[in-house]
């Protein structure tokens, strides 16, 4: 993932997958996808858009037990949703 061009959708996909593999951890996903969605110059297509959003926060603790809002298995989903939404 290149941080000086807008990511590709190729590009966000392979961050969900590194994510769901456990190559990106949840705080430096979330830093990749927070800085991508706070530039307003860029023009996003709906589903960059979605899963850029999806990525932006998934950090987020459910709790004070170190648990997380979205747990792996959503994770997942999300990431066969976003390759469902590619071939549509």
């Amino acid at each position: 993932m290149d941080a000086g061009r807008q990511p590709t959708l190729d590009e966000i996909e392979e961050g969900f997958a590194a994510l769901v593999d456990g190559r990106l951890s949840r705080d430096e996903a979330d830093r990749w996808a927070g800085r991508w969605v706070a530039d307003d110059g860029l023009d996003w297509d709906d589903t960059s858009s979605w899963a850029l959003n999806l990525l932006h926060g998934i950090d987020l603790p459910a709790d004070e037990s170190g648990v997380h809002l979205h747990d792996d298995e959503q994770l997942r989903s999300w990431l066969a949703e976003l390759r469902k939404r590619r071939t549509t």
